[in-house]
């Protein structure tokens, strides 16, 4: 990689809340999956820690697009493709999208089964309902939300990951030095 390219990485917080993020919904997935499993007492603990890193992933992707606006990103390489570079431009945005979409309908589902009662954050404080209405119709509706728009997040992670392997193993083009802190 040469010195403009390595020049051209992401500040230190955006690699930060990046991994931070997907650490976060990775972990809130497997969380969701293993629940399911699970006797009901354990599933409800399971998912109040679910509902709380769901509200801390949309308060730390808000952080993000602030961060993003304020410390703008470096430019994609100028060796991409124009659809390589309009694929990664669709991509970032979506993910954008969907970590707002995601735990708002995830807020939204809770906030109308929940008929109003707060998410606990870790039992530290609470984060304010959603006001919503409280019936089946309602319920259906976040609930799908959450799961269309969860399941649109995984196929969009899958992409990015096969994106990013494809730049470090077969382009070798130093893309994902810009984003993880410990490749040069």
């Amino acid at each position: 990689m040469s010195t403009t390219d390595s020049a051209a990485r992401y500040s230190r917080g955006s690699i930060i809340l990046h991994w931070l993020i997907a650490l976060l919904i990775i972990g809130n997935f497997i969380g969701a999956w293993v629940s399911e499993d699970m006797p009901r007492d354990q599933k409800i603990v399971m998912m109040g820690y679910h509902k709380a890193n769901g509200v801390l992933i949309l308060l730390l992707t808000l952080v993000r697009i602030g961060w993003r606006l304020a410390y703008r990103p470096p430019a994609l390489l100028e060796t991409l493709k124009s659809w390589e570079a309009a694929l990664a431009r669709v991509t970032h945005t979506l993910f954008y999208v969907l970590m707002l979409a995601v735990p708002l309908a995830g807020l939204g589902l809770h906030s109308a089964f929940g008929k109003g009662k707060p998410v606990s954050m870790f039992g530290l404080f609470d984060f304010p309902a959603l006001p919503v209405a409280s019936d089946k119709a309602t319920i259906g509706l976040f609930h799908e939300l959450h799961e269309v728009t969860a399941t649109a997040m995984l196929v969009l992670f899958g992409l990015h990951v096969a994106a990013a392997l494809k730049h470090q193993f077969l382009d070798r083009d130093g893309t994902m030095a810009r984003m993880l802190p410990f490749l040069r």
